[in-house]
């Protein structure tokens, strides 16, 4: 199994059977060194599941770890969200508070 760290879309169970065809199993986490920021993706087509082109995304920075999910995916599930999220997006392994490692994307 794969460990998927989502801090937005992904964490919404209508967008993960759209996107892997079931819910995923989560535990909640967060991710610190990194802040959150707004920016508009063109040409997405999970515009349409996440409500909007207006995305919030992950850049380095101090402050408050960032909340969110880790999903626990197969590999397969995996290159689906590789598909899902924007151009813009890239994935990267990450160290979460728990201490875990998981995958994240965050703007490039």
């Amino acid at each position: 199994m794969e460990r998927l760290f989502s801090y937005g879309t992904l964490r919404d169970g209508e967008v993960q059977r759209a996107v892997f065809g079931r819910t995923a199993d989560t535990a909640p986490d967060a991710l610190a060194g990194y802040r959150l920021v707004s920016v508009r993706i063109s040409n997405w087509e999970g515009a349409a599941n996440s409500g909007g082109d207006v995305q919030l995304t992950l850049v380095p920075g101090d402050g408050e770890p960032i909340a969110g999910s880790v999903l626990m995916i197969t590999e397969e599930e995996l290159r689906r969200a590789d598909s899902y999220e924007p151009a813009e997006y890239r994935r990267a392994r990450v160290r979460l508070c728990s201490g875990i490692e998981a995958w994240v994307y965050r703007k490039i």
